[in-house]
C-alpha cells in the first residue's frame, strides 16, 4: 500500500470509527458489536504503526474515551485514565513485547529470539486479569470515606456519579483501616448474566426496549438520575488498580492490598512468567468464559514490575506496559477478494464470499454465504469491499455489512453466471423467487449419491463424512465432487456448522487415511451403473492399474468372465464420458494414491462354487469371508437358491438357515469353512 493510499484509508477509517465510537459511549445505542469496532481500530493501529509519519492527534487510538454527559457534573480524574491498545493473536503480543524491547535497548534485533527472552527476563512478569465488560470508575476516598466516584468520560474529564456507585454493594462506603489521607482506586462495575436477563424479562413484560448486552445495561445504570433505578439494578463491580503510593513494588500487591481494603478483586487474576503462560490463560479462559457469572471478552496484560511499567511511559492513550489481548470476535471486519457459486442438491445456485482469512469465534474464517441475489443487493456489497462478517456459534458465517464509505472505487459487482459452474447448462431464475436453478437434471451437483457412495462403508468407508456434511460442503461450495474431498483442510470443516476443532481434525485425518486406496475398492467407490464389489474385482484383476482401464475397449471388457454385454457397455460409456475422465484425473491430482491390482487368486479350490453368510460369526467379517472365498475361485451370493453350493451359518442365522434347509442346500458352520479354507 503507498503512503497515499495509506492516508486516505486511514482518514476514512477514523471518520467511521469515530461515529461507532459516538453512538456507544455518548449516546449508548450501539449500531454495531463492539469486536466489529476494535476490528478496525486494529486495521487503523497497524496502519499507523506502518506509517507513524500518518498518526494523528485526533485518531481514535490517540485518545481515551467519548465526551461527558452534560446531565452529571463533571469530574478531572487527579490523573489520566487511559485505556488500551489491543492484541488479537500470537503475533500481536510478540508485536507488543518487541516495541518494549526495543523501546529499553534499540540494540536488540527486532523480531528475534533475543528479543523476546530480553522483555520476559527484564519485565517480572506478566499480571493478567479477566477483561470484564463493563465500565471502567474510578472511587477518590477522603479521610477513608468515599468523595468521589466517577466515570471514564475522556480519560481527563469523566463524569460524577457517586450517589449512584453508591448503590453497588461491592464498593466500600468507608475504609476502616488505616490509609493516606487520599485514596484513588479504580475499577469495573458491571451487570451479571443471570440480572441482565431479569431486567430484560422485566423490560419485555412491560412493552419496554430490552438492552443489547450487560455491558450497555452497566453503562446506562450509573448514568441514571435517579440512584433507585440504579440501585435496583443490582450492580457489581471489582477493583484492578492503586493509584495511592503504598510502597507496592508490583502491580500483583495492589490487588492484595485492594482485597485488604475492604475492595473486591478478581479471584481469577494470576500473574504469568512469559507469553506461553499468558496464551495459555487467555485460550483457558476463552474456553471457560461462559462458565463465569458475568461478560469477559478478553484479558488485560500488565507489566508486573511497578518500576518497570513506569518507566515505559505512555504512546498516545495507552500505557506502553499494558495490553488488552482480546478473544476472538463473533464479528469482525476483512476485505471482500471475490465471489464463487455453489450449486446445492435442488440445483439452487448460492453466491459465496470469498474473504481475506479473518479470526472469528476462534475460527479462521475465508469464506461466508451471500444467499441470493436479493440478498445481495440488499447488502449493496461488491467485490473488494470491506465488510461485516459474522459467526455466533455454530452458525455458517454469512456477510452482516458493507462499509461502503471505505470503497476507493475499484469495487466490482456481482453478476450471476449464465451457466451451471459445475456442468455449464443452462442457469434460469425460478418466478416468484430470489433463486436462480440449473435447468440440467443430471448436473453432478444436483445427483449427490455418487460422492454418498464413494464414502460408504463398502467404498471408502471414510468415517466422520456422512451425506449431512458432504450436503453442508456442498452447499458452501467447498466440494463439487468426491476427488474435491482430498483438497480439505481443517479451517474448511470449521466454517461448517456444528464442527469443533477436534471433529474438524477427525474429518480431515479420516480423509487423508483414505488417500491409499486398492483398485478394486476404488473402482467400486466411482459408483459406475451395473458394477458391484466382484465385478470393481474382475476388472482391477483384469487391467491391473486405473490407466490400462482407462484405455479398455469394449471387447476388453466383454472378454471378462461373468460380465456380460449389457454391463460392458456400461462401464465403456462411463469411462467415455468426458466429465468422468477429468474426475479420474482429478482424484490422482488431488493426492490419491491407487495401488496396483496383485493377482490374489491363490487358489482354484472353491471354482465353481457359490457360498452365502448368514448370521453373527465369531472369527471373520462378513466381508473377510467372501474376499477368502474369491480369492480361491469362488464366488458369493446374498440371497440363497438352488444354484447354492453352501451356507455357512453364524450365531442367530435367521430366514435363510430355514431356505436353505428346504432347498437342500449344504449348511456348514464357520469353523467348517475355515478348514475348507485351509
Amino acid at each position: 500500500m503507498t503512503k497515499l493510499e495509506a492516508k486516505q484509508r486511514i482518514e476514512k477509517l477514523k471518520k467511521l470509527i469515530d461515529k461507532y465510537r459516538y453512538q456507544r459511549l455518548v449516546l449508548d445505542k450501539p449500531i454495531i458489536e463492539e469486536s466489529v469496532e476494535d476490528s478496525l481500530k486494529n486495521e487503523l493501529f497497524d496502519l499507523e504503526q506502518e506509517f507513524p509519519e500518518l498518526i494523528a492527534p485526533d485518531s481514535p487510538t490517540q485518545r481515551v474515551g467519548g465526551k461527558p454527559l452534560e446531565k452529571f457534573k463533571k469530574f478531572t480524574h487527579p490523573e489520566p485514565m487511559l485505556s488500551f491498545n489491543d492484541a488479537f493473536d500470537r503475533d500481536d503480543m510478540e508485536d507488543w513485547l518487541d516495541r518494549i524491547a526495543r523501546s529499553l535497548d534499540s540494540k536488540i534485533p527486532a523480531r528475534s529470539e533475543t528479543r523476546l527472552n530480553f522483555a520476559e527476563q527484564n519485565l517480572g512478569g506478566f499480571y493478567c486479569e479477566l477483561k470484564i465488560d463493563g465500565l471502567a470508575i474510578e472511587l477518590v476516598y477522603k479521610n477513608g470515606v468515599l468523595e468521589t466516584g466517577s466515570t471514564r468520560g475522556n480519560g481527563i474529564i469523566g463524569e460524577d456519579v457517586t450517589q449512584n456507585l453508591k448503590t453497588v454493594e461491592a464498593i466500600p462506603l468507608a475504609i476502616e483501616k488505616k490509609i493516606p489521607q487520599n485514596l484513588v482506586v479504580r475499577g469495573e462495575v458491571f451487570i451479571t448474566k443471570k440480572d441482565f436477563q431479569r431486567i430484560n424479562k422485566e423490560q419485555s413484560e412491560k412493552g419496554k426496549t430490552t438492552y443489547a448486552n450487560p455491558r450497555n445495561l452497566a453503562a446506562g445504570s450509573i448514568r441514571q438520575l435517579d440512584p433507585s433505578i440504579t440501585a435496583s439494578r443490582r450492580m457489581d463491580s471489582f477493583a484492578y488498580s492503586l493509584k495511592t503510593d503504598f510502597n507496592q513494588k508490583a502491580h500483583e500487591y495492589e490487588h492484595k492490598i485492594l482485597k485488604e481494603l475492604g475492595f473486591k478483586t478478581n479471584p481469577h487474576n494470576k500473574l504469568c512468567k512469559n507469553l506461553d503462560e499468558v496464551q495459555n490463560f487467555r485460550d483457558y479462559w476463552e474456553k471457560q468464559r461462559e462458565e463465569l457469572d458475568y461478560e469477559i471478552d478478553g484479558i488485560v496484560v500488565i507489566v508486573n514490575d511497578n518500576r518497570m511499567f513506569n518507566k515505559l511511559g505512555v504512546i498516545g492513550k495507552a500505557p506502553r506496559g499494558a495490553i488488552a489481548y482480546k478473544f476472538s470476535p463473533k464479528e469482525a471486519t476483512t476485505k471482500l477478494k471475490d465471489i464463487i457459486v455453489s450449486v446445492g442438491r435442488t440445483g439452487t445456485l448460492t453466491p459465496i464470499a470469498i474473504l481475506e482469512p479473518v479470526e472469528i469465534g476462534g475460527t479462521t474464517v475465508s469464506r461466508a454465504t451471500l444467499h441470493n441475489e436479493d440478498e445481495i443487493r440488499r447488502l449493496n456489497v461488491r467485490i473488494g469491499d470491506t465488510v461485516i462478517v459474522g459467526r455466533a456459534g455454530d452458525v455458517i458465517p454469512d456477510i452482516k455489512k458493507s462499509l461502503t464509505q471505505l470503497r476507493t472505487g475499484r469495487e466490482k459487482k456481482f453478476h450471476f453466471p449464465a451457466k451451471c459452474p459445475v456442468c455449464g447448462q443452462s442457469v434460469k431464475r425460478i418466478e416468484g423467487e430470489a433463486a436462480y436453478k440449473c435447468a440440467n437434471k443430471d448436473c453432478p451437483s444436483i445427483k449427490r449419491e455418487a460422492i454418498y457412495h464413494f464414502v460408504s462403508k463398502n467404498a471408502l468407508d471414510i468415517d466422520g463424512v456422512g451425506p449431512k456434511i458432504i450436503d453442508s460442503l456442498m452447499d458452501a461450495g467447498l466440494i463439487k465432487d468426491a476427488a474435491d474431498l482430498y483438497s480439505l483442510t481443517k479451517e474448511d470443516f470449521l466454517n461448517l456448522e456444528r464442527f469443533a476443532d477436534k471433529s474438524a481434525e477427525n474429518a480431515v485425518s479420516s480423509i487423508q487415511f483414505h488417500k491409499k486406496i486398492s483398485l478394486d475398492r476404488f473402482i467400486y467407490a466411482l459408483g459406475i451403473p451395473q458394477v458391484g464389489t466382484v465385478t470393481a474385482l474382475d476388472l482391477a484383476r483384469k487391467f491391473g492399474s486405473l490407466e490400462n482401464l482407462k484405455k479398455a475397449s469394449l471387447d476388453g471388457l466383454n472378454s471378462i468372465y461373468d460380465i456380460g454385454n449389457v454391463v460392458a457397455l456400461s462401464i465403456y460409456n462411463w469411462l467415455a464420458n468426458e466429465y468422468n475422465q477429468k474426475l479420474l484425473d482429478k482424484y490422482i491430482k488431488n493426492g490419491l494414491y491407487i495401488l496396483k491390482q496383485e493377482s490374489t487368486q491363490k487358489s482354484l479350490k472353491f471354482k465353481d462354487k457359490t457360498f452365502v453368510f448368514t448370521g453373527t460369526l465369531d472369527v471373520l467379517t462378513r466381508e473377510k469371508a467372501e474376499k477368502m472365498v474369491r480369492e480361491h475361485g469362488g464366488d458369493t451370493s446374498s440371497s440363497v437358491s438352488k444354484e447354492i453350493d453352501f451356507l455357512v451359518a453364524g450365531a442367530e442365522p435367521g430366514s435363510k438357515y430355514d431356505k436353505a434347509q428346504k432347498l437342500g442346500v449344504k449348511i456348514i458352520s464357520e469353523k467348517d469353512f475355515l478348514n475348507m479354507v485351509k
